[in-house]
């Protein structure tokens, strides 16, 4: 429990702050896993919308402070490696 004004502003802040980043979080984590899930299928045309769908989530997360810059980055190349091995192995 806040002793203080000050600290109970801060955590009111914190709390709204902690509820607004929860979506970008969520929907990032969503839209990689529904990637991933598409790229294990064989539909690589839905597989490719979803992971530009999942890098603008991880870019939109990382530009918001909600995630590193360099963790979204390490997700994105990681997922654009799974599509391009998934890609070569339907050719």
């Amino acid at each position: 429990m806040a002793n203080t004004k000050s600290s109970a502003k801060r955590a009111l802040q914190n709390e709204k702050r902690r509820v607004r980043n929860r979506r970008y979080v969520s929907g990032s984590r969503t839209a990689v896993k529904k990637a991933r899930t598409l790229l294990a299928g064989s539909d690589l045309d839905a597989a490719q919308t979803a992971v530009q769908t999942a890098c603008t989530a991880l870019d939109r997360a990382a530009q918001k402070g909600v995630i590193h810059k360099k963790n979204a980055s390490r997700r994105k190349s990681r997922l654009m490696l799974a599509y391009n091995r998934a890609s070569q192995a339907a050719s």
